[in-house]
């Protein structure tokens, strides 16, 4: 028997192993179409309408927003959407949900890097503010030099904080990363 017809590209190249997924794997990315699903319905309107969803999708989803989550019509709900989302590309809608979970968080991390940087400018007076200023050019010498002096003058006479505060809305206006 000639094994050279097994041998040939022609039968190698026409089983791919990617193509084909079991029933496991179907189910699964099923679970997460649907999961993807309920995080759209949570969104609000507004946040939707920047997703550029297509309208049968945006129907449905508006659809399953005014069923009880409790009811039968809910899961099936949920089932439909699914089932429109496995008809279109969801790679740009996780990316999206990706930047408005991760926004929250950038946000958080900014504001904690501004109040260090304003701590350490009070702690450092002048020195710090050269120091600031080579890092963040953009802010104005005199009007940093201006508040830690209301600072210093609101720490001596113990009364509230405000310049401090009024140096943090400064920082967190012109510092943006």
């Amino acid at each position: 028997m000639n094994n050279d017809a097994f041998d040939s590209d022609e039968f190698s190249s026409e089983y791919d192993p990617n193509e084909f997924s079991s029933k496991t794997q179907l189910k699964q990315a099923s679970e997460e179409l649907k999961k993807l699903g309920l995080e759209l319905m949570s969104l609000t309107k507004g946040e939707r309408q920047k997703l550029a969803l297509d309208d049968e999708l945006e129907q449905a989803l508006e659809l399953a927003a005014k069923i009880n989550r409790k009811k039968e019509g809910f899961r099936r709900q949920v089932q439909l959407v699914g089932k429109l989302l496995r008809q279109r590309d969801v790679a740009p809608i996780k990316l999206h949900l990706d930047k408005l979970k991760n926004a929250h968080t950038h946000d958080v991390q900014l504001f904690h890097v501004i109040e260090l940087k304003r701590d350490l400018l009070i702690k450092q007076g002048d020195d710090g503010v050269q120091s600031l200023l080579e890092d963040h050019p953009q802010l104005d010498r005199q009007k940093l030099r201006q508040l830690l002096r209301t600072i210093n003058k609101e720490q001596k006479e113990n009364k509230p904080p405000a310049a401090s505060r009024a140096l943090f809305k400064y920082l967190r206006e012109h510092i943006t990363s």
